[in-house]
């Protein structure tokens, strides 16, 4: 059966898709910055308890994300859903992410003892399962939505307006609530995790009900049969998609320099340029000139291509750190070359989710399988594991180089080790990001022409 282009994207479906991430972002961006000290200062518990508590929940997320996007694909395959492959485990996942992202800021004050411990494990765990079951299919319905080149890139720039104004909204409101309630922490934490969370769940609702999946509602007697559809399949994907490894080894390289970046970042405003209170000016740098990116980066991909707008900027960004490097250590000349560089790194990040998309059109046509899901899943999973080892491979290096905690001055030396993790280090995962892209990447025009045509031939 041919797809027909009868339902192409409208603004209300890019909306829609920008409310996905701007609402699973809502309560998510609070638990990096605020998680642990509820857990230590309000609910009581030990940072031995919190950190043996954070590891087993990173265990369970490298399971958790695959496992979900393959059950996504064999209940869809079974059921044959008319709402859709993706929309309606978006809809069952967001009122358990607003009841379990409350409770986590709630429920551990309510219990004594080892109970204290199990209650906060189990809470977080439900947050964590509630939030993979909206995102993987979330992030996995771009697929469903678009055909083309530009739709693949007009959704992936909606999607990173979301994510910016989720990730910014909550880091807002949420310490000014924290700071007017410090005589009833408890009760500054429930009240500040209520409004974030209802705010999130209200544009979770949005993005559902103002997407549709064409990609499967389409050809719904196509689909796979459950049967055919196993855990190991994502094992075939990595021998037979290029494409699909290529996006994985880009993930990885983009996770690590970012979190090297982001980990170092205080080191480098503190200990090189003297002048720490100057890092929380750096948002107000950045977010202007994501804004013009995302704006812009559709026109540019529609005419030139996902992967290749992707390689340039990551060159022109690689050339910027680089330059970075050897600039004098002025703050403001710095932050100028920094966010400059970063702007362009970070279009990695935002078109990434329209290669996903072509990976999987891709995947389909070599595999016979249409598994979002599984694929999807495991991209979430590889980009974590770029995130876990870029943020310990930067504090194992910090030994390495010869930083001493709470001296007063660090050495010379250490001062250009810690510059040159930041931005070297930059520098070159760009480089072999570009490689790998260049080389590994194999999804050429006259490769788009048999996609299409086999999508044609159904």
């Amino acid at each position: 059966m041919a797809i027909t282009d009868k339902n192409a994207l409208t603004k209300k479906n890019l909306l829609g898709y920008a409310m996905g991430d701007l609402g699973g972002c809502m309560t998510f961006a609070l638990m990096g910055s605020f998680l642990t000290p509820y857990y230590t200062e309000v609910a009581g518990l030990s940072t031995g308890a919190v950190a043996a508590i954070f590891l087993i929940i990173r265990i369970w997320d490298a399971i958790n994300d695959p496992m979900m996007g393959t059950i996504m694909d064999k209940v869809f395959s079974k059921t044959h859903n008319k709402k859709g492959k993706f929309r309606p485990w978006m809809l069952r996942s967001t009122p358990l992410l607003l009841i379990t992202s409350i409770l986590m800021f709630t429920a551990p004050t309510y219990a004594n003892g080892m109970a204290k411990a199990v209650v906060t494990f189990v809470v977080y765990l439900l947050y964590e399962a509630s939030y993979t079951m909206f995102n993987i299919p979330y992030g996995s319905l771009l697929s469903a939505m678009s055909n083309t080149d530009g739709e693949r890139a007009s959704l992936s720039s909606a999607r990173g307006f979301g994510s910016l104004i989720g990730n910014v909204v909550p880091l807002m409101i949420f310490p000014l609530i924290i700071d007017a309630t410090t005589e009833n922490p408890q009760f500054g934490y429930t009240f500040g995790i209520t409004v974030c969370a209802l705010i999130g769940f209200a544009a979770c609702m949005l993005s559902y009900y103002l997407t549709r999946e064409r990609n499967t509602n389409d050809v719904v007697e196509d689909v796979t049969e459950s049967s055919e559809i196993k855990f190991t399949d994502i094992l075939v994907v990595f021998r037979k998609n290029r494409a699909y490894v290529a996006l994985c080894i880009q993930g990885v390289l983009f996770c690590l320099a970012q979190y090297m970046g982001t980990t170092l970042g205080i080191y480098m405003y503190r200990d090189v340029l003297g002048a720490l209170p100057m890092m929380s000016l750096m948002q107000f740098i950045t977010m202007p000139l994501s804004v013009i990116s995302l704006a812009i980066l559709p026109k540019f991909s529609s005419k030139f291509g996902l992967e290749s707008t992707v390689r340039a900027t990551q060159l022109i960004s690689a050339a910027l750190y680089a330059i970075l490097f050897f600039l004098p250590n002025n703050v403001y000349v710095y932050m100028a070359g920094y966010a400059l560089a970063n702007a362009f790194m970070s279009v990695t990040v935002f078109m990434q989710w329209g290669m996903v998309g072509e990976a999987i059109d891709y995947n389909e046509m070599v595999t016979g399988k249409r598994t979002e899901g599984s694929i999807y899943g495991t991209f979430n999973l590889m980009r974590r594991i770029g995130q876990a080892v870029g943020s310990s491979l930067a504090v194992a290096l910090l030994g390495v180089i010869g930083y001493i905690p709470n001296a007063a001055a660090q050495t010379a030396s250490v001062q250009v080790w810690i510059k040159a993790l930041v931005c070297l280090s930059a520098a070159i995962l760009l480089v072999l990001m570009f490689l790998n892209l260049k080389f590994v990447w194999n999804i050429t025009p006259e490769v788009r022409e048999q996609i299409a045509k086999a999508k044609e031939g159904k």
